[in-house]
């Protein structure tokens, strides 16, 4: 399958994902209010933190040397026990520490805190699998599944009455149900491995692991920060605003979903180019969701948040700080996937380190003094840490060029979308045609949407390019 057709599925279904998550969240806000929610996220925060305990790179390693396509099963079944020993360790240590981990949240969670591992350690485990036998686009089907899952339970339990209890519960019993359909599509042979297997998962791991870490990071440390400074309320105005700026990253994450296992299987018949090529084209289309989001959610923020809570319209600032972090950070995801794929997890591990001394300095220091708005302060920065010191690394090893044009492109689209949304936004405001605060910022989204890809159309050839090759059809009008 080709590579924008399995980015496409992988977007898709993650943004089918997203926009149902999306729905439910909202209904949380409205039903338990910031402080429970603000609970939650911590639990969810934790758990971050927690999985990379639990698999320490192993998952990254599976997916690496499964895509050789050499000893499959045998590598399949050595990072399975790898991570259900690391398991293990896990579990107990919550147990003993539990004091420490309720009082934290502000509630009993660890029994939950630990079937949530379980589940989300397994889920894991085979969408590892899942993507190291190019099955990209399968693993990302399943995320809408989950989350649809979790979403139905989670609103049930909510309905119910359940609060905290329910969304917890809700939550594991969206990774229970889709990991048993990984266990059947994921389709291997229990193989016994030897010894070598093991070392070769460690040997990658033992870098890789970090990568993890540097995910964690980008995407939880700052509400870890927060949860020793600042009221658990606005833990939760925080939150919502980050799983909207998250929402754009779907498809830089596709993408690098995507060339990861291609880039692997070229680097073993070390064709440069074609990686070369690979790269290029990766960061050309990196920011092709992000820029006009960047550009609409900054116009839009105070619309947005409104949806959820007026209570939530304070985190207008930072819902702009964190897209624009978002958006810088998904330009370093292809480039540090492709040194993992080159088997140069050791420079990944320097970017890495250089990206988590960042932002966990900047976290603390910054919360500390400006509060939450240093926590998207401090991820805005770190992420263009990382963005240098990735681009710097994987050019000692690869010649690839920055496609300008392309982005140069999707800014001149998303300006010219920018444009007719702000002034549509006036116009609301001054004559009130919609008297909705949803319908219109459904409505300008909408016609943004189109106004960006149309003209995004209309200047780029090679979007145009892009679009034919990867449709099971021909669009005549769309032909260079």
């Amino acid at each position: 399958m080709r590579i924008g057709q399995t980015s496409a599925i992988h977007f898709a279904s993650n943004m089918l994902a997203s926009a149902i998550s999306f729905v439910a969240v909202i209904y949380f806000a409205r039903e338990v209010g910031a402080d429970i929610l603000g609970q939650y996220y911590l639990v969810i925060a934790l758990l971050a933190w927690l999985k990379i305990a639990g698999k320490l790179g192993v998952g990254t390693a599976i997916t690496k040397r499964v895509s050789e396509e050499r000893d499959q099963e045998e590598f399949i079944v050595a990072g399975g026990t790898l991570i259900a020993a690391l398991f293990i360790v896990m579990a107990i240590g919550l147990f003993v520490f539990r004091g420490y981990v309720d009082r934290y949240v502000g509630a009993d969670v660890t029994e939950f805190v630990v079937l949530l591992l379980f589940t989300s350690l397994f889920y894991s485990f085979f969408t590892s699998v899942l993507n190291g036998k190019h099955l990209v686009h399968v693993a990302g089907m399943l995320s809408p599944v989950r989350i649809t899952t979790r979403s139905l339970f989670q609103i049930g339990a909510v309905f119910a009455g359940l609060g905290l209890t329910g969304m917890l519960t809700g939550y594991a019993m969206g990774w229970i149900l889709v990991a048993l359909v990984a266990v059947f599509v994921a389709g291997f042979t229990i193989t016994r491995p030897r010894k070598r297997h093991f070392v070769s998962l460690i040997e990658y791991a033992k870098y890789s692991w970090l990568g993890s870490v540097q995910s964690k990071t980008f995407n939880w440390i700052d509400v870890v920060v927060l949860g020793f400074f600042v009221p658990s309320g606005l833990i939760g105005i925080y939150s919502v605003a980050w799983s909207i700026a998250i929402f754009f990253l779907q498809f830089s994450h596709s993408v690098s979903a995507s060339i990861f296992p291609e880039i692997s299987r070229t680097a073993v018949d070390e064709n440069r180019e074609q990686i070369s090529n690979l790269v290029t084209d990766a960061s050309g289309y990196t920011g092709v969701i992000l820029i006009p989001g960047f550009v609409g959610g900054s116009i839009l923020a105070d619309r947005v948040l409104r949806i959820y809570g007026e209570e939530f319209v304070e985190g207008g600032v930072v819902l702009m700080i964190l897209i624009a972090a978002v958006l810088v950070y998904s330009y370093q995801k292809p480039l540090l996937m492709t040194l993992n794929a080159l088997d140069r997890p050791d420079l990944a591990f320097r970017v890495n380190g250089a990206f988590i001394l960042t932002n966990v300095v900047l976290n603390v220091v910054l919360v500390y003094l400006l509060g939450w708005l240093g926590a998207a302060v401090a991820t805005g920065i770190s992420a263009i840490v990382g963005l240098a010191a990735a681009y710097v690394y994987l050019s000692s090893l690869l010649e690839f060029s920055i496609p300008y044009r392309e982005i140069v492109c999707q800014w001149i689209a998303a300006a010219l979308m920018g444009g007719v949304v702000y002034g549509g936004l006036r116009i609301e405001e001054t004559q009130r045609i919609l008297g909705h605060n949803s319908a219109t910022v459904l409505t300008l989204v909408g016609i943004g949407t189109g106004i960006y890809f149309g003209t995004y159309l209309v200047i780029s050839s090679t979007f145009r390019t892009t679009v034919t090759n990867n449709l099971p059809f021909d669009i005549p009008f769309l032909a260079n």
